[in-house]
């Protein structure tokens, strides 16, 4: 099996699994494959999707501290308020992080 942890703070954070594994586990647990759920938000394309300086309304809407979120995403307190007020425009891989915290598919996918 070739995992790859990824460790924060020496606790690990992340595992990363193989394409095929990550399906089998998405099929053991009963969800749908990985093809299947990032075709969804094409259905869903006419609801607008929120700017990133709203970030900080879903996160408020959550219940999660911006202390907490930032840890999650992996960048600083001071840079996720930046992009909360629109100072800052977040690169890729913050997107997704958002994304996954904070439940707002459509800023996964590329732009």
């Amino acid at each position: 099996m070739g995992i790859q942890v990824i460790s924060r703070d020496g606790q690990p954070e992340y595992a990363v699994v193989p394409w095929e594994q990550y399906q089998a586990l998405l099929k053991a647990a009963g969800q749908a494959p990985a093809e299947a759920v990032a075709s969804e938000p094409a259905a869903t394309a006419a609801a607008p999707l929120p700017a990133f300086s709203e970030v900080g309304q879903i996160r408020q809407a959550k219940g999660i501290a911006p202390e907490q979120l930032a840890r999650n995403v992996g960048v600083s307190p001071a840079y996720l308020a930046m992009i909360e007020s629109g100072e800052r425009e977040p690169d890729a891989a913050i997107r997704r992080a958002l994304a996954w915290h904070l439940g707002v598919a459509g800023w996964s996918e590329p732009s």
